[in-house]
């Protein structure tokens, strides 16, 4: 982000969109999730982005806090390098598909999706 776009930036925006990314990294350090179940709820509530701009923006600021958070992680020896490789590697695959459904289905559909998939994963956690 270049300076002349901070300066054109209201006070409000930086600060929830600094609120969004302490608590995306907060559960990221404590549960592993962040981006997807914080960040987007709380960008299209906070700041109106639609669900293809929420889901973008909040891919491309994990980059930063999976990068930093792995590598928190690999100091206390929990990071398993042959597994995580494991699972990104075919993930990009996923990354590659999902990204290409996205932009054919409905905004609306995409939230609704995304909904469904946060309450049926909250009624898992309960039941366990």
């Amino acid at each position: 982000m270049s300076a002349a776009s901070l300066r054109g930036m209201s006070r409000e925006r930086a600060l929830k969109l600094a609120a969004i990314g302490t608590a995306a990294g907060a559960f990221s350090g404590l549960f592993g999730v962040g981006g997807g179940s914080v960040m987007v709820p709380l960008l299209v509530l906070w700041l109106g982005y639609d669900s293809r701009r929420a889901t973008a923006t909040s891919l491309a600021a994990i980059i930063v806090i999976a990068a930093f958070a792995a590598s928190v992680q690999a100091t206390y020896g929990n990071v398993r390098v042959d597994d995580a490789l494991l699972i990104g590697i075919p993930a990009v695959g996923g990354v590659l598909f999902g990204t290409w459904l996205q932009q054919r289905i409905r905004t609306r559909e995409i939230s609704l999706l995304f909904a469904a998939l946060l309450v049926a994963t909250a009624v898992e956690l309960l039941l366990k």
